[in-house]
């Protein structure tokens, strides 16, 4: 029965550290996986912009002998010149599994309901899987454990944040969240988030007051003010978060040292100022990096 990869929603428990415990040995030992995937091809079909997501697929799969073909959007317009069933029963015919980018979250549900290949969620509205695992195993690098340790985001409630929750709450890191009363997280998410939280052992909080959320904090998370689809909504936004600004002043209310985070592309000057993500105690690029590993990771999981 093939896996495919929507949401962390659907992973248990011993599922994250699976792919997290292969993700290690893959950037540990990568001569040792250097033929895993010989021969199988994915492609990458993006209806939104990409710089990580798409270079560290693409990279995976050739550090593992496999390639990758591009499907540019607007060759297929999926859901417009053909339905999305259709253009899912024809790839599963050529392709060993296939990565989505949507804007919609419905689109990519509605592709790996035909497929017969594994599909992977690149992004969509809602949720970036990828990047929420990746995130954890950045965390457990760093740490060395989840438990004990708090992860606070700064913030828009957005698909970033969902997977986080999702991601923290299933693995039983503790996470506090701080965003304007209009831009907080999926309620639906939050919900299924504390009840895993509870099944976990970790705590979820929630707070409009950023230096409620960062005190005590191990390590400091953010991401853009609007994201992809949400650049009209920019000068309320601009007003909206200006106070949740991931500055010096803020990391003041974290643990001494605390790290900061960041899955970019950031916008300096706003979300975060430039002496915080290039200082001493920003792992933002390993984090980037570890996008690579982690991929790997869940492509050997899912099409080995």
């Amino acid at each position: 029965m093939k896996k495919d990869l929507l949401t962390i929603r659907d992973l248990s428990r011993d599922d994250i550290e699976d792919i997290l415990k292969l993700a290690y040995l893959l950037k540990k030992r990568p001569y040792k996986y250097a033929k895993a995937l010989s021969g199988k091809v994915i492609g990458l079909i993006f209806q939104k912009p990409s710089a990580r997501t798409r270079v560290s697929f693409d990279v995976g799969m050739r550090q593992v002998c496999g390639s990758t073909i591009y499907i540019r959007p607007e060759d297929i317009k999926l859901g417009e010149r053909e339905s999305i069933k259709d253009i899912a029963r024809t790839f599963s015919r050529y392709l060993d599994g296939l990565v989505l980018r949507t804007y919609q979250h419905q689109v990519v549900a509605e592709f790996a309901q035909y497929a017969d290949i594994p599909v992977i969620n690149g992004l969509s509205d809602i949720l970036h899987p990828c990047q929420g695992l990746s995130d954890i195993f950045t965390i457990k690098e760093k740490k060395g454990t989840f438990r004990g340790i708090k992860l606070a985001y700064v913030g828009d409630g957005n698909n970033v944040l969902n997977s986080l929750l999702y991601a923290s709450s299933k693995i039983g890191l503790d996470i506090s969240v701080a965003a304007p009363q209009v831009y907080r997280p999926d309620k639906a998410v939050m919900e299924e988030s504390m009840r895993f939280a509870q099944e976990s052992g970790s705590k979820i909080a929630l707070f409009e007051d950023p230096k409620d959320a960062v005190s005590g904090a191990d390590i400091v998370y953010t991401d853009v003010w609007a994201s992809m689809g949400k650049e009209g909504e920019h000068e309320a936004r601009e007003k909206a978060f200006r106070p949740y600004q991931v500055n010096r002043e803020l990391l003041a209310s974290a643990k001494a040292g605390a790290l900061v985070m960041h899955c970019l592309p950031a916008h300096r000057g706003d979300e975060i100022t430039d002496e915080v993500i290039d200082g001493e105690n920003s792992i933002v690029f390993d984090q980037a990096e570890n996008r690579l590993h982690v991929q790997k990771a869940i492509l050997i999981a899912l099409l080995k």
